[in-house]
């Protein structure tokens, strides 16, 4: 039986990322074959850092570009690079070259110093394919759905709107057609019936709403943010949808931390990534974990399956 294509975006390579895959290609071949996005110079460049042996059989989509590797430190140069070996990545998924796209991490601030105009990898995509792609993280044990993503705190209350929140769910669901779905409050209490903030008013409206043109009852709450994780919801969701970035990722990463994988959803094509960032702190020291990229990469092949 033939393998899955995953087309491996290398990430910011001033982090660990290219580390993490290089580490990771016999056990990945196993089950995929992997299309590093990624041209032999650089390839090279990074195996002398490591002082690891490149595998004979990798097959590489190159990617154009040559700059001194700089670990650890933030570069538009090396930003620049890790968007260009996304774009590729997105290339060979639209040609029908690859099934997946599985990235490394990349520095927001690197991309930023380059001249782009995107919060992250989420964020292309969302424009490159004018969809409103979902940012998904977890593992099989817990996922989360974020309903807003990279934004200031001070602006995710004004975010929330029924037909925004009612959108997201409906694509949601799309995604997720029969797993029950917790859908957090916003405020302290779920706002104590008012007390504590209204915005749960808006969350329950859009859950009636929703689950009626369903007909049936997929999405609960709104669940009152400090117990939401707590084992009695744990062992009755998989899956939750937390109002903004910290509500959910602070709970999934101090109980998944090293396997978690970030999934995007509502897009044309299938993206995983490891839900970790470039951990400039020890770049190049051999010290990187590879299971949240092995387990992002069985994800995507999960998704190319069904």
């Amino acid at each position: 039986m033939k393998k899955p294509r995953i087309a491996v975006s290398i990430g910011d390579l001033n982090g660990v990322g290219i580390e993490i895959a290089l580490k990771s290609h016999q056990e990945l071949i196993k089950f995929a074959d992997p299309i590093y996005c990624i041209n032999e110079k650089m390839l090279n460049q990074a195996a002398q850092l490591l002082q690891t042996p490149l595998p004979k059989e990798m097959q590489l989509s190159v990617v154009d570009g040559n700059f001194i590797i700089e670990a650890g430190k933030v570069s538009k140069e090396s930003g620049k690079y890790s968007y260009d070996s996304f774009m590729k990545a997105i290339e060979l998924c639209e040609k029908k070259e690859a099934d997946a796209i599985v990235t490394l991490p990349i520095h927001k601030e690197a991309w930023m110093l380059a001249g782009l105009d995107f919060k992250g990898h989420t964020d292309l995509l969302r424009k490159h394919f004018d969809k409103d792609a979902i940012m998904m993280l977890g593992t099989p044990k817990m996922f989360v759905a974020l309903f807003t993503e990279h934004i200031p705190l001070k602006d995710v209350a004004a975010s929330l709107s029924y037909e925004k929140l009612k959108q997201f769910l409906l694509d949601l669901h799309n995604s997720i057609q029969k797993e029950k779905i917790a859908v957090l409050g916003l405020n302290p209490h779920a706002g104590d019936n008012g007390v504590l903030g209204n915005e749960e008013e808006i969350i329950t409206a859009v859950i009636n709403d929703i689950n009626n043109e369903l007909g049936f009852e997929q999405f609960y709450g709104p669940i009152v943010p400090d117990v939401a994780f707590a084992p009695y919801f744990r062992k009755n969701f998989n899956y939750f949808v937390a109002m903004y970035h910290d509500q959910g990722l602070a709970p999934l990463k101090a109980l998944y931390f090293d396997e978690s994988v970030n999934i995007s959803l509502n897009l044309p094509i299938i993206r995983t990534s490891v839900d970790h960032g470039t951990a400039f702190d020890i770049a190049y020291k051999n010290k990187a974990q590879t299971l949240s990229y092995l387990n992002a990469c069985k994800s995507a092949v999960e998704f190319i399956n069904n």
